[in-house]
């Protein structure tokens, strides 16, 4: 297993806040092909789909909107 001495000056602090983290989920998104967003697109959608299956299986309601 690999140490974790990591000089504090090698952490970018900036992307620690809420605003940071947004940012470079932005930034990492906008590096994406087209393909690769339409894929992640759809697999969010898989996934969004099988949490309201369980939902429904537990007997619980519907969180979507009407």
């Amino acid at each position: 297993m690999k140490s974790m001495n990591r000089n504090s000056d090698d952490i970018d602090w900036s992307k620690a806040t809420w605003e940071g983290a947004r940012r470079e989920q932005l930034r990492r998104w906008r590096r994406l092909s087209l393909y690769e967003k339409l894929t992640a697109v759809e697999e969010m959608g898989d996934l969004a789909e099988q949490f309201a299956n369980a939902r429904a299986k537990r007997g619980l309601r519907s969180i979507r909107p009407n």
